[in-house]
């Protein structure tokens, strides 16, 4: 029942995606700001309204390292039914194939030949970052094959809307065909937030499994107000880490102050073992929430009583012109200190419409740019344009223009032709049959003569 329920929770989210990518296609501004950033590929969205705001090569391929885990907890929430009373056998051939890789592990060698429960693992593999128990839990889900568990991972992204994600393991190991984007991981990773336990799970900093006497300690200083230091950032929750050579730091984080909540997805900031070991996602991260959180805010920019533009009616009696005003209120994430003359708006109408018009028909569009100083115009969002009142057609221009149209139509035109043609040739046979008629009538009278 509960593995139904979550696939019923996976379709409904896909479908709010593609609605709220269509409703929300203007969420794409990326404001600017003085933060000082080393992470090569950046998504800020603001999580309430699903829009963006601010981005840094969001779409360009990175390796994920081990925010990879997002989708494994995916796929395992999705698979097993109960997560606190199954239990998965510790199996050491699984584990040895990490050996030599320099993972970060769980220390799930101390428990093989015994059963963990799935929710161990899962803290097991989100907090400590363990590639054990992520291979624990793809064996046991793609029933001995791992292959067959990533195949589960690929189909999931797939299903979700990514278009530049492919992966190759379930532990964030480097392969050079195992990639995903900025833009991706954060489709990802709003849908793992709505699955059971992930969120409470990727929030702790301190866990100890069944019959451990040692703790699983988070890699995510930011969250860890204990070992975090100055990483750590007060309004920081989850969700996780990533680092490998080739991936460098990677993180996935969110932070909520004052109503305001925001997912940060940070990918390739610097990182080489014994020379660059600093944190500069988490810092990023930290710099980029106290931005949005103090210098942005949510505003109106275009309500249903405020008039965009005027449009020319036809067949209204005593009315030649409307109002058209926004569909619904649009309110977006905007900086506080934002001026009236930043917000452009332009409008695609057609020439005229006719009546009747109602104030929910819809006959236009808007588009919504946020232009600050010299900078390029970008697009907040787009809203549909209805009429600001009730406009009645007349019965008798209605006539009128069914007239009109009826001379003017090609199919009218042709009829008349074809009148015409017809009128012709009987006007034409009609003359050569009077010549004959009138010869007849001479021979006739010759021959009576």
């Amino acid at each position: 029942m509960k593995l139904k329920s979550i696939k019923i929770l996976s379709m409904i989210f896909a479908l709010c995606m593609i609605v709220t990518s269509s409703a929300l296609s203007a969420s794409a501004v990326s404001y600017s700001n003085d933060v000082k950033t080393v992470s090569d590929s950046i998504l800020l969205v603001n999580m309430d309204s699903d829009q963006v705001v601010y981005e840094k090569d969001p779409d360009s391929r990175r390796y994920p390292a081990s925010t990879t885990k997002i989708m494994t907890y995916i796929i395992a929430v999705e698979n097993i039914d109960d997560l606190e009373n199954t239990r998965v056998p510790i199996k050491q051939s699984v584990l040895d194939v990490l050996k030599g890789t320099g993972s970060s592990l769980a220390y799930l060698e101390d428990h093989v030949g015994e059963t963990m429960s799935v929710i161990d693992l899962l803290y097991s593999m989100m907090v400590p970052s363990g590639n054990d128990a992520a291979m624990v839990l793809a064996d046991y889900i793609g029933n001995g094959s791992v292959e067959s568990f990533v195949s589960l991972m690929n189909k999931k992204a797939k299903e979700l809307g990514c278009k530049n994600t492919h992966f190759m393991n379930p532990d964030g190991l480097h392969n050079k065909d195992h990639y995903t984007t900025a833009r991706d991981l954060y489709i990802i990773t709003k849908y793992a937030l709505t699955l059971p336990k992930f969120s409470e799970i990727t929030n702790t900093t301190t866990y100890f499994c069944e019959g451990d006497d040692y703790p699983l300690i988070t890699t995510n200083y930011l969250i860890d107000p204990n070992r975090g230091g100055d990483y750590y950032y007060l309004y920081a929750k989850g969700i996780k880490t990533g680092t490998t050579d080739e991936a460098g730091r990677c993180l996935v984080t969110t932070a909520s102050a004052d109503g305001y909540s925001y997912m940060a997805i940070l990918l390739h900031a610097p990182y080489k073992e014994g020379e660059d070991e600093d944190y500069g996602t988490m810092t990023d991260a930290a710099d980029l929430f106290r931005w949005a959180l103090t210098k942005l805010e949510i505003n109106t920019v275009a309500t249903t009583q405020t008039p965009v533009c005027e449009e020319k009616v036809n067949l209204a009696w005593g009315k030649d012109s409307v109002l058209l005003v926004p569909e619904t209120n649009l309110s977006v994430i905007i900086p506080k200190d934002y001026k009236d003359e930043d917000i452009i708006i332009e409008t695609d109408v057609p020439e005229s419409v006719d009546a009747p018009l109602s104030t929910d028909k819809v006959v236009g569009k808007a588009v919504i740019y946020y232009k600050n100083g010299d900078s390029q115009k970008q697009k907040l969002a787009q809203v549909n344009l209805v009429s600001s009142e009730k406009v009645d057609r007349s019965g008798f221009l209605y006539m009128l223009n069914v007239i009109s149209t009826v001379l003017r139509s090609y199919w009218f035109i042709a009829v008349i032709v074809i009148i015409l043609l017809i009128l012709l040739i009987y006007f034409i046979l009609s003359k050569i049959n009077l010549k004959r008629r009138r010869k007849n009538r001479k021979v006739k009278n010759y021959r009576n003569f």
